[in-house]
């Protein structure tokens, strides 16, 4: 019998196949309160009420953007689910919530399962790592869509917060301490730019850059970090009146984004290391430091504010645990029509 729907570019057996690689995955993220396992019609979490007074969920979802395209060039693929965890679960823990689970969308013009199995292989080792059960997603074959070996990623997460423990910046007074917690690279914004300075510079992406011994295109697709565990443990110890994660806009336009009205963050350039790697692009995309701050994150992945007295104990955790924190300014008065970030 003919396959109508395999001609027309849909492989349905394709698609079980890769339901069945995926599973193991997948069940390797439960954690207490998930229900259901894959394969119904959605995926059920059930959360204690006894761990909270005013249980609140938070929720986000986001991309990768076009570091994709880079992994898909590159034939590298392993990574990019961290980078979707990342960029979903470290925006709800700026809230201060803890992750619950976690859904994600691949599209593709052709599905290979024994490839792309390891986009959420990828997916869920993050998942693990922050303690997120993965609980369901979509896969879509879509020949007409997406060319060739395109694909693309999108990812949802929702986490849980007491209503009192909200972190929302409400708590931000003057003279407050401003900590950076380094990123790992570019993590999963400013790649539009990005590759327009390869091209422009017609750079070998097998190639290590002057000063390194890594591949220059694995340089690039170093994973976006997984804040949230760090965040958990830092509220636990300390009192954290805001938190910033630094993607889209960069420190210039997420930093206001958690401070109240009249606050401004007072940045000390030179405070924390500069990343060789995005002084390179920044020097070969002729790009002024003003537009550096609002393009990429230039090597603070995340920004927190708290007391002047508990910044340095923060510091000294931070680093222990194996992240690197600088403090890199103080909460100063805003004029109403001031900026929100000044560098000095």
């Amino acid at each position: 019998m003919t396959d109508k729907y395999k001609e027309a570019g849909v492989d349905i057996s394709a698609g079980n196949q890769f339901v069945e690689l995926i599973k193991p995955f997948i069940r390797k993220t439960h954690r207490p309160g998930v229900i259901t396992d894959i394969g119904g019609f959605g995926g059920l979490f059930a959360i204690d009420p006894r761990e909270y007074k005013e249980p609140t969920l938070v929720s986000s979802t986001d991309g990768v953007g076009t570091k994709l395209k880079l992994a898909i060039d590159l034939k590298k693929i392993d990574t990019i689910g961290t980078d979707l965890v990342a960029m979903c679960v470290n925006d709800i823990a700026c809230c201060g919530a803890r992750p619950l689970f976690f859904l994600d969308y691949f599209a593709t013009g052709h599905l290979i399962p024994e490839e792309h199995k390891n986009i959420v292989k990828g997916i869920a080792e993050a998942c693990e790592k922050v303690k997120c059960a993965l609980i369901g997603g979509e896969t879509a074959e879509m020949p007409d869509m997406y060319s060739n070996e395109d694909f693309d990623l999108a990812g949802f997460a929702v986490g849980i917060v007491d209503r009192q423990k909200i972190i929302d910046g409400m708590e931000v007074r003057l003279n407050q301490s401003i900590i950076g917690i380094a990123s790992s690279g570019f993590h999963s914004n400013g790649y539009a730019l990005i590759r327009k300075i390869i091209k422009d510079n017609n750079l070998d992406l097998n190639q290590p850059r002057e000063g390194s011994d890594q591949p220059l295109g694995l340089e690039l697709l170093s994973p976006t970090k997984l804040y949230s565990p760090i965040i958990e443990w830092l509220i636990r110890e300390f009192k954290i009146t805001s938190i910033a994660h630094i993607t889209g806009g960069g420190l210039i336009e997420n930093i206001p984004r958690v401070l109240p009205a009249g606050a401004k963050a007072k940045i000390h350039k030179g405070s924390w290391p500069f990343p060789p790697l995005m002084r390179s692009f920044q020097k070969m995309g002729e790009i002024d430091d003003n537009s550096m701050f609002r393009f990429f994150n230039c090597g603070l992945g995340l920004v927190i504010v708290t007391p002047k007295d508990q910044a340095k104990a923060a510091c000294d955790l931070i680093n222990n645990s194996g992240e690197h924190a600088y403090i890199i300014g103080s909460i100063a008065s805003r004029t109403k029509e001031g900026p929100a970030v000044t560098f000095e």
